[in-house]
């Protein structure tokens, strides 16, 4: 699992959970450090081990976990970085949704070993739509869909989320776009300022 991934998790549970919080998952999981370098590759076992650790922690199953991750990721003042990138992606959450096919081959750019999965985005109809996310680590999905729900909030969306399914390596989220302008999103800027996301 490369070094990303786990830096998130790890930054995830310090800014949710606190110093004491992350020592003890870091020890329950035998890492035998105290923090990922965000440029190397992991054996998955840790990140799982990391996982399983805070689980048990916690009190909150994996995917409430990683959906709260996702979730982090773009809503948490430290991550102003991440909720930029995205908003790039589109006007509004269709023009957003529409833009996640080339999400992996654009963190690429960044990052070539990031590994993240195939998104496929299925059109239903104007306002309804599933994505596949194809070839992930298992969970993936769960931290996609806190970074939708994120993203929704971000651009003032109604918008009606869920996890169907896993097919082997296949995750499945629906997708239905109630109101598009629901409410004020959050004020998005190219650059950022001193003290803004």
């Amino acid at each position: 699992m490369h070094g990303l991934m786990n830096r998130a998790i790890q930054c995830f549970i310090l800014d949710t959970y606190g110093d004491a919080v992350w020592t003890d998952i870091s020890r329950r999981a035998d890492l035998g450090f105290t923090a990922f370098e965000a440029m190397l590759q992991y054996d998955s076992a840790l990140t799982d081990g990391v996982m399983t650790a805070a689980v048990a922690l916690l009190g909150k199953t994996r995917e409430e976990l990683l959906e709260d991750l996702g979730t982090y990721m773009v809503s948490h003042p430290t991550q102003g970085a991440v909720r930029r990138l995205l908003r790039f992606s589109g006007a509004d959450f269709i023009d957003f949704i529409h833009s996640l096919d080339d999400l992996p081959d654009r963190a690429r750019l960044a990052v070539p070993d990031l590994g993240l999965p195939t998104l496929i985005l299925r059109d239903h109809t104007p306002t309804r739509f599933s994505l596949e996310c194809h070839g992930s680590a298992p969970g993936f999905g769960y931290v996609l869909l806190g970074v939708l729900r994120a993203m929704a909030d971000d651009y003032g969306a109604l918008v009606l989320l869920d996890h169907q399914e896993s097919r082997g390596q296949v995750e499945v989220l629906s997708i239905d776009v109630i109101e598009a302008s629901f409410a004020q999103g959050r004020s998005f800027a190219l650059v950022s300022s001193a003290g803004a996301a």
